[in-house]
């Protein structure tokens, strides 16, 4: 009898060892942060945020017109024609790479967009800093007579690369700054090579989030063209290289973000932004927009 209860003992204490070691092996692992943002989108800038696996994102973008322009005539710009919309659709093929289509009013653009965080920061700091890649390509789909004389499809085609760097220092504060290039292969000239748009632009940014309740946050986000002369194609540039300024508030829950602002440019496919936008936000050029994130589980 005594050799059973010594041998139930024994098993009884084996088992509580493993136990035990397992939870030491959970407790050494050093997990990924939770979302340092609620949107992979925030105003006009992309963040390090990649839905989980089989999620569909939907977004819903809206720019009006220029604050300033009519004032009461148009309700502020709310109901002016300059008003610009985007809807796309996101898919994450795995929890850290996305893929997505949207279609733009502003030149029609349709834009074809991939971004991969291959860095995620973790919560014990053994990775301080999330890394994303984001790129797209967006075909102006305008009457082809808007297009330079000797037309050729590849002359819709543009193209924008994006790294982007994030730190979450805290539940309620989360900081991320980006470098992008940007590239339209075909652009207005009146001379070419002398007089004229250039091709590329270099441009860098950053944007954080403060939380502050559970569902509600105050986003700051702001981007500029950087002009570069050893880049330039021209005598004479015609590019105005305007920054982009916006702040915003937003609501978000698990499944949903809405985000409410003022912010400078009507463009939101990016590289549009960098190499087009001619508001100033230093002279109060602000327009009223909004977006809305929908995310779906398969």
């Amino acid at each position: 009898m005594k050799k059973i209860v010594f041998i139930i003992m024994g098993i009884y204490l084996s088992i509580g060892m493993v136990f035990a070691q397992d939870t030491e092996t959970e407790k050494s692992k050093d997990r990924p942060i939770r979302a340092p943002f609620e949107s992979g989108i925030l105003i006009d800038n992309q963040t390090t945020v990649v839905p989980s696996k089989n999620t569909l994102e939907m977004h819903i973008q809206h720019r009006f017109g220029l604050i300033e322009n009519n004032g009461a005539k148009d309700l502020w710009g709310i109901y002016a024609p300059s008003a610009n919309t985007r809807m796309g659709l996101n898919f994450s093929i795995t929890d850290d790479i996305m893929v997505g289509y949207g279609i733009t009013r502003k030149n029609m653009y349709s834009d074809f967009q991939v971004k991969w965080t291959f860095l995620k920061q973790t919560r014990k700091n053994t990775i301080p800093l999330s890394i994303s890649v984001y790129g797209n390509m967006a075909i102006d789909g305008r009457d082809e007579a808007v297009f330079i004389q000797d037309y050729e499809f590849m002359n819709r085609m543009s193209y924008f690369g994006q790294v982007i760097v994030g730190r979450k220092f805290s539940e309620w504060l989360s900081v991320e700054l980006n470098a992008s290039y940007t590239h339209y292969n075909a652009v207005n000239a009146e001379i070419a090579n002398v007089k004229g748009y250039d091709h590329d632009v270099i441009g860098i940014g950053g944007h954080f989030r403060a939380k502050f309740s559970p569902q509600s946050s105050i986003l700051i986000m702001y981007t500029t063209p950087l002009n570069i002369s050893s880049m330039q194609e021209n005598t004479e540039v015609l590019n105005v290289w305007k920054s982009n300024f916006g702040i915003a508030y937003e609501v978000a829950t698990s499944t949903h973000a809405f985000q409410i602002f003022i912010s400078t440019a009507n463009g939101m496919v990016p590289q549009d932004i960098y190499m087009y936008n001619t508001a100033d936000w230093t002279e109060g050029q602000f327009r009223f927009g909004f977006n809305i994130t929908r995310l779906w589980d398969f």
